[in-house]
């Protein structure tokens, strides 16, 4: 295994600032170039690439046992064990090697419906239905519902959400997990949360819907063409992969990423969503792939023989990062979905973490969730807030996301004049 000294002598990496002009060819030229990294180390890519998956296998194996004991795969912890710094150490442990979230009782449940209604009473005043001209992107327009995910940002609901004492205690929580210091530099501030602006979905009782296939959200080849990606995820190509920490935040904050539809402008220490109904785990809900190291995984695969030399496993600029039974079917039988949910709870997986929606046909009951991730203050998150303080003022839909700005002549979303001093910091305005 290679020492720190040793790494700094292994071969450079090609990299690309921005997206390639021939993607192809680029993906030709660090394929070999990562190979020749790792065996410039001292191991082989089928060594490194066996070494990940032993250490995935046994995350499997501990998630299969938990399903034979019929226990929560899903860690579950209540909103007042987070508040009242009451979480267990056995509670943390389990968190941290599954990456993943329930908090139960996160609002109160009348809370949470009385939000619900009052985004329906916000829509509605403001005649959404009758000027809704369809998807305006193909991801969650693949879901088929009509409409199920609203590309509404600004109303009351959402921003009291964002900014509310209870929200920064759950998003405070969640970034410690992170080590977010290192090498004298601090990657983000983990108690001061940017606000990264999201949109509702609301799935009625009786529909059908497609799902969200598996996949994962934190980037596409700029992961493994980017000079700062490829500091953060060194130590698959450095001969050191025992000591890949999928919690480390080093780098993760400061480099660029390949613009595109589906992208993410801002850094995510956890992807969430606030329940605005009960819903069954029966009922088209999140899975996950519960094991953050699954990353390690989805990085070295493409490397190995039987994949195309001018393909990364199906990844490309412009689309979600996806996970499939040709080349990632061990990770897929950790597929989990959540266990029942009541309106007030809030759902959390880690931002690397493989995700899907399972499809459900004459769905039981609402499925209705408000999108709110933990997104801290950190130099990437610091630029984006520009634009969304922009977006805010002018009621425009966030840069990351379809032109669409329905509410921009709304008079009756969230103002400036409600915010409170936590969402003015999350706006970068204090």
């Amino acid at each position: 295994m290679t020492t720190a000294t040793e790494q700094q002598h292994l071969p450079a990496l090609p990299h690309w600032e921005t997206t390639p002009d021939d993607l192809a060819e680029a993906i030709r030229r660090i394929k070999p170039a990562l190979r020749a990294r790792i065996e410039a180390s001292g191991r082989t890519v089928a060594e490194v690439f066996a070494a990940v998956e032993e250490r995935i296998e046994a995350r499997v194996a501990e998630i299969e046992a938990d399903r034979e004991r019929g226990e929560s795969v899903w860690p579950i912890i209540d909103y007042a064990d987070i508040a009242n710094g009451t979480v267990t150490a056995e509670q943390l442990d389990k968190l941290r090697r599954r990456g993943c979230l329930v908090v139960r009782g996160h609002f109160d449940r009348e809370q949470a419906l009385a939000w619900d209604a009052d985004i329906v009473d916000y829509v509605e005043r403001n005649k959404f239905f009758e000027n809704y001209s369809g998807p305006g992107d193909d991801f969650f327009g693949s879901v088929g519902s009509k409409p199920e995910i609203y590309p509404i940002y600004w109303s009351p609901a959402q921003m009291e959400a964002r900014q509310s004492d209870r929200m920064a205690d759950v998003q405070v929580f969640l970034n410690r997990l992170w080590k977010h210091e290192s090498d004298g530099v601090r990657w983000f501030d983990p108690e001061r949360n940017a606000v990264y602006p999201d949109r509702i979905r609301r799935r009625p009782p009786g529909t059908d819907s497609a799902g969200l296939g598996t996949h994962c959200d934190p980037g596409t080849l700029d992961l493994w063409m980017t000079g700062e990606y490829q500091r953060a995820f060194h130590h698959l190509f450095d001969g050191t992969v025992e000591e890949y920490d999928p919690w480390d935040a080093s780098h993760r904050t400061a480099g660029p990423q390949y613009p595109g539809t589906t992208m993410c402008s801002a850094f995510r220490t956890f992807q969430g969503w606030t329940a605005l109904s009960d819903m069954d785990h029966d009922q088209g809900v999140l899975h996950t792939v519960p094991i953050p190291e699954a990353m390690a995984y989805l990085m070295l695969r493409p490397l190995l023989p039987d994949v195309p030399e001018d393909d990364m496993c199906g990844v490309t600029v412009n689309r979600v990062f996806p996970v499939s039974e040709q080349w990632h079917a061990p990770l897929l039988r950790a597929l989990t979905g959540l266990p029942d949910i009541k309106a007030g709870d809030s759902v959390w997986w880690h931002c690397d973490m493989i995700h899907s929606v399972a499809p459900v046909t004459d769905q039981k009951g609402w499925g209705n969730v408000m999108y709110i991730p933990a997104a801290p203050w950190c130099p990437r998150n610091e630029r984006y807030a520009e634009s969304v303080r922009e977006a805010f003022l002018t009621g425009r839909s966030p840069s990351d996301f379809p032109e669409e700005h329905y509410e921009s002549t709304w008079d009756d979303r969230f103002g400036p004049d409600r915010l409170n001093e936590t969402g003015r910091r999350g706006l970068g305005m204090d």
